[in-house]
């Protein structure tokens, strides 16, 4: 079972230099944390430093923290069709926070396809590796 293996897998270290500084979390209502998790740790061992806003977030915390940690990269875990229900809240979050087409937004989960994310311009990745892959490009294009 790999994707226990990775669950069990200990905290990575901060890194020293990161790429680049990424927000991270479950969208409200989704209390579904391990594939955020899974992601998380995958982005810290790639060399980013990640906020970690945990479970059920509201849309402005995402826009409000990025903003506070200037952070290149909101990362968004949608698990139930409650938090995909969401995204749009999300969408006007960042426009009302002057950060949409600043910052990017990268969404992925068991809710999500590569439609939603285009129907809010966003980033979309199936997996823990897809989500480096995105994150590193984006850091890349800056």
């Amino acid at each position: 079972m790999p994707w226990l293996k990775s669950m069990m897998e200990k905290e990575p270290p901060e890194p020293e230099s990161p790429l680049g500084t990424i927000v991270i979390g479950n969208l409200e209502p989704d209390l579904h944390d391990s594939a955020k998790e899974m992601v998380r740790k995958a982005l810290k061992r790639a060399g980013f430093k990640t906020v970690d806003l945990g479970k059920a977030v509201a849309p402005q915390t995402f826009a409000s923290k990025a903003k506070e940690v200037n952070a290149n990269i909101i990362a968004v875990s949608i698990n139930t069709k409650p938090a995909k229900d969401n995204l749009p809240k999300l969408d006007q979050a960042l426009t009302d926070a002057g950060l949409k087409g600043k910052i990017a937004l990268m969404i992925g989960g068991a809710a999500v396809k590569k439609e939603d994310a285009d129907a809010i311009s966003a980033l979309y990745g199936k997996s823990k590796e897809e989500a480096v892959a995105i994150a590193k490009k984006v850091i890349e294009g800056k």
